[in-house]
């Protein structure tokens, strides 16, 4: 009975690495900093894996399947173990990783609820404004290209049935070929 358990939790532990390895890699796909107009630094990748992970989560937050909603569980806790050892990786001192990661969970659900507010609302200025506010931080790039890719890749994951993300397989939009004004 115990062994069950185990290989369950095991089983889903290594897809929800699985997942949160797409996100990463996604996440780092050279046409969001080379063309889009993403910040190439620690702040500009953090926020391009934060608007993946928000998207994947909120996917799975939508399904009706309880496992979905723990396999989105299980993807968070693996971001925040990953920005755990990613700040101390980069000397950041045993007492200040609590309060980093206090502000890096308050920017995640600060832009998940925004993002998640004008993806829901099919609201594509909403969604741009808050990539320029949030990922861009007010600087130029292509913040309707950004929400347009988003909304394609909302699109995309809505599409896949949880066995699919149950499976580890998501599908992502090809950053290079978004048009601006996909969202209506």
């Amino acid at each position: 009975m115990f062994s069950r358990f185990f290989r369950r939790h095991r089983q889903s532990g290594r897809i929800a690495s699985a997942l949160y390895g797409a996100i990463v890699a996604q996440s780092r796909v050279p046409d969001f900093y080379a063309r889009l107009g993403v910040p190439d630094s620690v702040d500009g990748r953090f926020e391009m894996v934060v608007l993946h992970l928000a998207l994947v989560l909120r996917r799975l937050g939508d399904a009706a399947d309880e496992t979905a909603k723990a396999l989105g569980q299980q993807v968070f806790d693996r971001f925040c173990r990953e920005m755990d050892r990613s700040l101390r990786e980069m000397g950041v001192g045993d007492l200040s990783v609590p309060k980093r990661m206090k502000r890096m969970a308050e920017a995640y659900y600060g832009r998940a609820a925004a993002f998640d507010a004008a993806l829901a609302a099919k609201d594509g200025e909403a969604l741009a404004a808050a990539v320029r506010r949030n990922l861009l931080r007010g600087a130029e790039g292509a913040a309707e290209a950004i929400a347009a890719y988003m909304a394609e890749a909302a699109d995309r994951l809505e599409f896949l049935s949880v066995t699919d993300l149950r499976e580890g397989r998501l599908a992502w939009p090809d950053p290079a070929v978004i048009r601006v004004g996909s969202l209506a």
